[in-house]
């Protein structure tokens, strides 16, 4: 609200008691209520004990001057009106007055009009202030307001994204009883290879994307092909090896998918360039392909199949460690022999019971600053 100047509460403060009476006896003429003070020290003494709206000082005052005055008001008082009175040989003090917190200077000897003019200047001034903060803090309220709805937004969208791999990769699983729940081990086993690496936040998240429908071009795959009991002919296999292109050519196309659609098309490559689509070796092949084929074997072998039972996790690491430098990279192998085989057989234990939806989701959270006890106990 503005203030009116009749209205206003003053404190008149000079050390000259001559000055300070004209001063009040001419405020009081016009009805105005006012206070004064001989010293700054009186003047906050009553500023302490009394609401004031404005405050007119003089500017040369023995012990505390009229800017040291200014000083302290505007750190205890940052709202009150301040106006400084100078004589005629100190208009440049009141110019510095004004630079530090004054909201103006008035010219001694003081006349009643400039008084009021003054007065209303600065309650206009500080009524426009005022507008301005309250309309700083109504803004930075909506923008807070919005920003937690659109990142409420963005949270449902990252579930229904996590929901919809976790659908695809279970789907992908359900063409092969034998592989069941295969999608989403070699997703924890990949995303504990990658954080023991130091990957990032957003390769983790493709790779656990990429690790979950590592198949999904087996969707394309005829059952007769993939369901097969005994040995592929060579145009069988290479019809079964197509399910790389055909997963890669799927996922590309959707933006939330699209960086892990390599992964997609590179998880059977191999590091002495055995491996297809492209045959590439080593550091050629994409960190998170190289990663997957670890974890993807090790999933082979601890699994059972239609032509043996599940093997050991020790068996599993004799026979990562093997193929060293041949089928898997040098480092990752490292990193996968790091870890005691209870650590890979408490990751397994837990991809019964923790959904992939909720991994992708806690990646997305960590991503945005937050924890996620998953990920960063159980997969970290």
């Amino acid at each position: 609200m503005l203030v009116d100047s009749h209205s206003a509460r003053l404190l008149v403060v000079d050390d000259e008691a001559a000055c300070r009476n004209v001063m009040k006896t001419m405020l009081a003429d016009l009805g105005m209520s006012c206070k004064i003070a001989s010293s700054a020290a009186e003047a906050l003494a009553v500023l302490q004990n009394e609401p004031m709206d404005a405050i007119i000082t003089d500017l040369n005052m023995p012990g505390v001057s009229g800017l040291g005055l200014l000083a302290e008001v505007r750190h205890l008082h940052p709202n009150l009106v301040f106006l400084m009175a100078t004589g005629v040989d100190d208009v440049r003090l009141g110019v510095e007055a004004m630079q530090n917190g004054a909201d103006d200077y008035l010219i001694k000897p003081l006349q009643i009009d400039s008084i009021m003019a003054s007065l209303d200047r600065a309650f206009h001034k500080k009524y426009l202030e005022r507008e301005v903060e309250n309309y700083r803090q109504n803004l930075e309220s909506m923008v807070s307001d919005r920003t937690m709805r659109l990142q409420n937004a963005l949270s449902q969208v990252e579930q229904t994204y996590a929901d919809t791999v976790d659908a695809l990769g279970a789907a992908v699983d359900l063409r092969d009883e034998q592989t069941a729940g295969h999608s989403r081990r070699v997703a924890l086993y990949s995303i504990k290879l990658l954080r023991a690496m130091n990957g990032s936040l957003a390769q983790l998240k493709s790779l656990a994307i990429g690790a979950s429908l590592h198949d999904i071009g087996k969707l394309g795959t005829p059952d007769g092909i993939l369901l097969k009991p005994g040995p592929l002919t060579i145009e069988e296999r290479r019809i079964m090896q197509c399910h790389v292109q055909i997963g890669y050519d799927l996922v590309k196309r959707i933006p939330f998918l699209a960086a892990a659609a390599e992964i997609i098309l590179m998880h059977h490559e191999r590091s002495d360039g055995s491996g297809y689509p492209q045959g590439l070796k080593g550091p050629d092949i994409p960190l998170g392909a190289r990663i997957f084929a670890v974890a993807d074997s090790v999933d082979a072998i601890t699994s059972d199949r239609p032509y043996r039972s599940a093997l050991s996790f020790e068996h599993a690491r004799h026979e990562i460690e093997r193929q060293a430098g041949k089928l898997f990279d040098p480092d990752v192998v490292r990193v996968f022999l790091s870890f005691p085989n209870e650590t890979w057989q408490a990751v397994r234990g837990q991809a019964s019971t923790i959904q992939l939806s909720a991994v992708l989701a806690g990646i997305s959270i960590e991503q945005s600053g937050n924890s996620f006890e998953f990920v960063n106990n159980v997969a970290g």
